[in-house]
């Protein structure tokens, strides 16, 4: 016997007010589940938000800073003239 077989077995032996709450009950579950597949998984929607900012990530192009304060300058020479390799 399926799960609808016995459950409709169960219905048809419960008194008509209590068929009334079986009743509403369904429709809150039916109400619940298409609440749900209108809405989405909320952790799709995050997933799918994280792929396009990594996506958009990847797209940057990075550029080397070319401009040297004079201060850096300075101080690479400074480095040199110690003897260390920069």
């Amino acid at each position: 016997m399926t799960t609808r077989e016995a459950t409709i077995a169960k219905l048809q032996q419960l008194p008509e007010p209590l068929l009334q709450q079986v009743s509403d009950f369904i429709d809150v579950l039916t109400e619940t589940q298409q609440q749900s597949l209108a809405i989405g998984n909320p952790q799709d929607q995050l997933t799918e938000a994280w792929m396009r900012w990594f996506e958009s990530v990847d797209r940057l192009e990075v550029t080397p800073i070319e401009s040297v304060s004079d201060y850096q300058q300075l101080l690479l020479t400074k480095y040199r003239q110690q003897g260390l390799e920069l």
